[in-house]
């Protein structure tokens, strides 16, 4: 039987994950990469690659948390001034609804606002 590159990778991590529920030492690291005909060259090209890629990944989480948070912010700030805005409609003139101006103007920059927040996160 023969495995391609990928099986290999996923046949030996889920080996590793069983073999060793803890942290590895960098020479452990070095160690499995020697035994595996893979150069310290290549390794740490590829540990470097990892790295950079890890603190990308994180950067981006905080990214999407933020925006999350500043659209918490805008929903809650559209619902409170549209409430009070609604109650000051219906007290001043029930017999004209002006308050659905402001309520579809902001809630259209709240969809787009929205939609941002969403697609950052299907792209990433």
């Amino acid at each position: 039987m023969t495995y391609d590159s990928e099986d290999v990778e996923k046949i030996l991590q889920v080996a590793l994950a069983r073999k060793h529920k803890g942290e590895f030492s960098r020479e452990q690291l070095l160690e499995m990469a020697a035994e595996l005909g893979i150069s310290a060259n290549v390794l740490e090209k590829t540990e470097q690659k990892w790295l950079i890629q890890q603190k990308e990944e994180r950067l981006q989480r905080r990214l999407n948390t933020s925006r999350r948070r500043s659209f918490w912010g805008h929903l809650v700030s559209y619902l409170a001034v549209n409430l009070f805005l609604i109650v000051l409609n219906l007290i001043t003139s029930p017999s004209y609804f002006w308050a659905i101006f402001p309520l579809l103007g902001w809630g259209l920059g709240l969809f787009f606002h929205w939609w941002s927040v969403h697609q950052s996160k299907i792209e990433n």
